[in-house]
Parts: C-alpha cells; sequence; structure tokens
C-alpha cells in the first residue's frame, strides 16, 4: 500500500530536538487550528502582526521578474532590476509576530541528510526553488539555523523507508537559505505542501507547513493557514517559491551608535557592495550597514531600515 500522509497532532510530545528520536501520535487535532509543540507553547501572541511579506528579502538579483502565479505577492527582491522601488520596510521590534507553527504529522524521520537538493535526474514531477530568510523577532537574520524539510513525491506519497525528498541544511552568514526539490503531489484531505521545521542554533524548534497560493483545495483543507503561503512564480517549466521564517526569537538592539556621522563616511552609492558595519553617508546623515548586500537605486538608506541603521 503506498502511505499516504494523514497530518495529526500529537500534543504530548516532549520537543526534542531534531536529532532526536520520538514518536509521531495519530490524534487529529480539533478545529483545524493548530499551535504546535506544547513545550514552546502558543507562539500566537498578542499585539499587531507583521507579515512576512513586509521583512525587506535582500538580494542582488538582475533581469525582469517573471509574473507570479495565483495571487502570490510580489516580494522586493521580485522588483530588483524592474526599476520599480521597493516599498518601504516598517521598523522592527521585539512584538514581532512569528511564524505560524503547524503540526508535525506522522511522517517525520530524523537523521536526514545534509543537503539543499532534495532531487536526483530520476526524480519525477515539475522542479520548484524555494529560497529566502531566517529572522528572529528583532528583523535580524539569523546565520546557521537548521531547516529540515520533508514533502510527498509526485504521486502524493512519503518515503517511509529511505530518505528520498527528505533533507536538512543551515542558512548561510545572511541568514538565507535555498532548497531544490519538486512541486508535491496531491492527495485525499490535503492541499499541497511542504514540511519544515526551523531552528536557531540553541532555540526552540519551529515545526510548521508552506503552501502554495492558487489551489483550489486551500479553501477545504482544514489545516491550511493563508499566513504560510509562498510567493510562487513561473520560471519557464519550473516555479521558483520564497517564503521568510520569522523564529521566536529575542534579539537584543544594538549598543546605541554615535549621533552623527564619522568624519570621512564615503557617500552612499547605488551598485556598491557593501559589508556588515561599513559606514556611509547619505542626504546629511551617517548610516551603519546591518547585513551584507549591493546597493541598488530605491534602497536608499532611510528607506531600508533592515539593511541601514542611523548612527
Amino acid at each position: 500500500m503506498t502511505p499516504r500522509e494523514n497530518d495529526r497532532s500529537n500534543p504530548d510530545r516532549s520537543g526534542d530536538d531534531l536529532s532526536g528520536n520520538h514518536r509521531s501520535r495519530r490524534e487529529r487535532e480539533p478545529g483545524g487550528r493548530n499551535h504546535g509543540d506544547r513545550k514552546y507553547g502558543d507562539q500566537r501572541h498578542g499585539g499587531p502582526a507583521i507579515s512576512r511579506k513586509s521583512l525587506l528579502k535582500v538580494a542582488a538579483l538582475a533581469g525582469a521578474a517573471p509574473a507570479l502565479l495565483g495571487g502570490g505577492s510580489a516580494l522586493a527582491r521580485d522588483r530588483a532590476g524592474t526599476g520599480a522601488p521597493p516599498a518601504f520596510t516598517p521598523a522592527c521590534d521585539d512584538g514581532d509576530h512569528p511564524t505560524v507553527p503547524q503540526i508535525e504529522g506522522p511522517y517525520f524521520k530524523p537523521d536526514s541528510p545534509l543537503r539543499s537538493s532534495l532531487v536526483t535526474p530520476d526524480t519525477a514531477g515539475t522542479r520548484l526553488t524555494v529560497s529566502g530568510y531566517v529572522f528572529g523577532r528583532h528583523c535580524r537574520p539569523i546565520a546557521g539555523a537548521l531547516l529540515d524539510f520533508w514533502q510527498a513525491d509526485d504521486d502524493g506519497a512519503y518515503d517511509n523507508t529511505g530518505f528520498n525528498l527528505r533533507g536538512h541544511q543551515f542558512t548561510d552568514a545572511r541568514g538565507s537559505f535555498a532548497l531544490d526539490t519538486i512541486v508535491p503531489g496531491l492527495y485525499p484531505g490535503r492541499t499541497r505542501h511542504l514540511h519544515v521545521k526551523v531552528q536557531a542554533p540553541g532555540g526552540p524548534i519551529l515545526t510548521t507547513q508552506l503552501y502554495f497560493p492558487g489551489e483550489s483545495r486551500n479553501s477545504t483543507d482544514g489545516i491550511f493557514d493563508p499566513e504560510l503561503l509562498m510567493t510562487v512564480r513561473q520560471a519557464g517549466p519550473a516555479k521558483e517559491g520564497t517564503f521568510d521564517f520569522v523564529l521566536d526569537i529575542a534579539q537584543p538592539p544594538d549598543p546605541s551608535p554615535t549621533p552623527t556621522p564619522s568624519p570621512g563616511s564615503t557617500a552612499w552609492t547605488p551598485g556598491t557592495a557593501y559589508r556588515s558595519g561599513d559606514r556611509v553617508g547619505y542626504g546629511g546623515l551617517g548610516y551603519r550597514c546591518l547585513q551584507a548586500h549591493t546597493s541598488a537605486s530605491g534602497w536608499e538608506p532611510p528607506a531600508v531600515p533592515a539593511l541601514w541603521q542611523r548612527v
């Protein structure tokens, strides 16, 4: 019999880390809204939520962006090279809303291979690339965060004897990740989705799922949450998805900077590769670079506080 996933909650899990062994319970979570492992509690905090789409996606991409699929929202990086400036990024604070947790389901397996590509030349299905960043609540990228992905194959079946379409990776120094896989197949009761566990070094585990916009089953899947929709676009015969995770990790603010720009600061210039800590002047004010990037028109320091901090 071909195994099909039957996503169930396991409210009594002890919250062991990703390399440990545990058993998946198979009782259905009532009501369709799921809140993750009990050890880490309910991660839906009160107060205004910040959408993942409001975080600046830092990437130096060139060329026009392909059309988005199924109503997915354009990201700042999707507009890079088109001449359209990205929307301003709101300031972040420690009250930001973390990524929504969801149930693990019965088919998670520990000890998956370390790899960023889950496909082989023999893998059937539409190729899919998923990329993004892992942030803490203060909107700073988290380097070395663990992401463990698993999913159904093109026929909607999970590999429970081996590690087909399973693998883990770590974010780079910029907090970014990239996954090469396929669009998962459908099976009864569920819409298309990817499973993932995300963990900052030494932090709690976020278990959640990612969804595709424009799927008819999104409206009938009791687990589906629109907050977990990826931005998806067509890229020739393949698809590209983007999603940024916000972990429930406190990040203390930087030490108070000097109130005026340092003498001799160079002027901010588009097309320049800036490193974290670089200082520039713009509009008579000084700014310090928060994360490495290549500057572009529309990304002036006052417009992108995720990249530049006033000094």
